[in-house]
């Protein structure tokens, strides 16, 4: 770089100002955001952009998006919806950069079993509990302390044209980045501030959400002889993607540890309503990982080829087969080579500032990184804090991996202003 940069400064308006981003945090935590519902967290999210200097500008998701190429199948009404952007002009000769996160979570179950009220946040022992603490609203705080200590002591630095996109439905369609991403919502290069433990997350599986819906005959529980209870009768399509699932694993993948990267969960199921009645009608929710080199299509074949297999010889389903369709994700895998020089640059600001090199991940899971990757071309990693227990009771993120992560980031924010074209080579010695 032209000019020597202190960068104790910056770690230690980073340790000044983390207070602040815990408490940005809370109040993220504290505006559930589950589908259909977040705005009042995009607006939480938008005050704090704002008070960084950022201009703010609210991007509509409408049905559009639905006919978009590795667009999801809608969840509820795009009526009202949008997502927020927060946008700070640079020099247009550097290359420009997207930060991304989703402002939505997933609902949170069983509330009576977490240890405080799900969109209470607690802190306790070094860590901060609530939904969406770790997935994925602790990247948001993250992104909001490095921004703020950079912009404190070193501000011309932050040069490069540079944006924050907070968007929607990332947990069921990615519809929300893709809205975005067609209305020209792109840069250079995407970082998403997802919880990656610190590490380098550069890949993901395919993800397809099917619903499943098996047909019974109704009765009174007194006459189940002569009824059909469409909640056992589901119970051969159970076992379908139970052997869906071994098959998979089968294929493996390399790059992702142990020998199930590839899940086949059955998320809901919701059949009868009452127990003296025989239920007419069985729903299973399906969330099926598939393989990186695999489309949609291709593995709703198989789901389907197993369910026809399960129930080929079934002389009620003979009449009465399972309809099948898709509710929500239709995401092909995505891989950003671990030597690409985002991944590249992303690295050697963690090696600055944490005297190791960060590992390069692939999981078993997808993120909108796979958007800009797979639809629009341009590279995408995700970075973020250390968690725990996401989508599961008393999810959790560690308060001080938010403070370590935002001092890589804010190290890559100023490498990355210091680059004067593509492609990016990352220029090592970050104190000039």
């Amino acid at each position: 770089m032209d000019q020597s940069i202190d960068l104790t400064a910056v770690d230690a308006a980073i340790e000044r100002h983390a207070e602040g981003a815990f408490r940005f945090l809370e109040r993220l935590i504290a505006a559930p955001s589950t589908v259909g519902q977040e705005q009042g967290a995009l607006e939480v999210f938008a005050r704090e952009l704002s008070d960084l200097g950022f201009a703010i500008e609210r991007i509509p998701v409408t049905d559009a998006v639905t006919r978009l190429p590795g667009a999801g199948v809608k969840q509820v009404s795009y009526d009202g919806r949008y997502n927020v952007l927060a946008r700070r002009p640079g020099d247009r000769a550097r290359p420009s950069l997207l930060l991304n996160g989703h402002i939505d979570v997933v609902p949170a179950e069983s509330p009576q079993l977490w240890t405080t009220p799900p969109f209470q946040p607690a802190r306790r022992d070094g860590w901060l509990f609530g939904r969406g603490a770790g997935d994925m609203k602790c990247g948001f705080a993250m992104g909001a302390l490095a921004l703020r200590a950079v912009l404190e002591i070193a501000p011309d630095r932050l040069s490069a044209p540079l944006s924050f996109l907070a968007a929607i439905e990332e947990e069921c369609t990615g519809n929300g980045t893709l809205a975005a991403a067609a209305a020209g919502v792109t840069a250079d290069a995407v970082v998403l501030l997802e919880p990656t433990n610190l590490d380098l997350l550069l890949g993901g599986v395919g993800i397809l959400w099917l619903q499943i819906e098996v047909l019974g005959r109704a009765a009174h529980a007194e006459a189940a002889g002569r009824a059909v209870n469409a909640i056992e009768a589901s119970l051969p399509i159970i076992g379908a993607m139970r052997a869906l699932e071994v098959e998979l694993n089968t294929i493996g993948d390399p790059r992702i540890p142990g020998d199930r990267p590839f899940s086949v969960n059955i998320g809901r199921v919701h059949g009868g309503d009452w127990p003296s009645s025989v239920p007419s009608l069985t729903r299973l929710d399906v969330r099926i990982g598939y393989p990186r080199g695999w489309t949609p299509e291709q593995a709703e074949a198989r789901a389907r080829a197993h369910i026809s297999q399960a129930t080929a010889t079934d002389a009620w389903f003979a009449r009465h087969p399972p309809t099948i369709k898709a509710i929500g994700f239709r995401a092909q895998g995505y891989d950003l080579p671990a030597s690409h020089p985002l991944a590249r640059m992303m690295a050697a600001a963690h090696a600055d500032a944490h005297g190791t090199d960060p590992a390069a991940v692939v999981l078993s899971s997808t993120t909108d990184a796979r958007i800009y990757l797979n639809a629009f071309d341009i590279p995408a990693l995700c970075y973020g804090p250390r968690t725990d227990r996401i989508h599961a009771v008393d999810e959790c993120v560690e308060l001080d991996s938010i403070v370590a992560g935002a001092r890589t980031l804010a190290r890559f924010l100023l490498a990355w202003s210091a680059q004067t074209a593509l492609p990016i080579t990352f220029t090592a010695d970050l104190h000039g």
